[in-house]
């Protein structure tokens, strides 16, 4: 199994949400208490993120993990 798989949609989607709501990255880094540098490092697609700040992220922002993740383009939960 790679474990190095690489999410540009992700990394897109989370810098396009995090923009929206006008917050900075340190601010992010703040919500998923990791430092700035790890989470510019998920922005720009260098690291995966575990199952559990991906929930909080889609729960965050009123969107599915499927949207975050590129399987689906429709934000709102079904």
């Amino acid at each position: 199994m790679n474990t190095k798989i690489i999410m540009p949609l992700f990394s897109a989607r989370i810098k396009e949400l995090r923009k929206e709501r006008k917050l900075k990255q340190r601010e992010m880094a703040a919500l998923l208490e990791c430092t700035e540098r790890h989470y510019q490092c998920i922005e720009y697609g260098q690291v995966n993120v575990p199952s559990l700040d991906l929930m909080f992220l889609a729960d965050y922002f009123g969107v599915s993990t499927d949207y975050l993740l590129g399987l689906d383009d429709h934000r709102k939960r079904h």
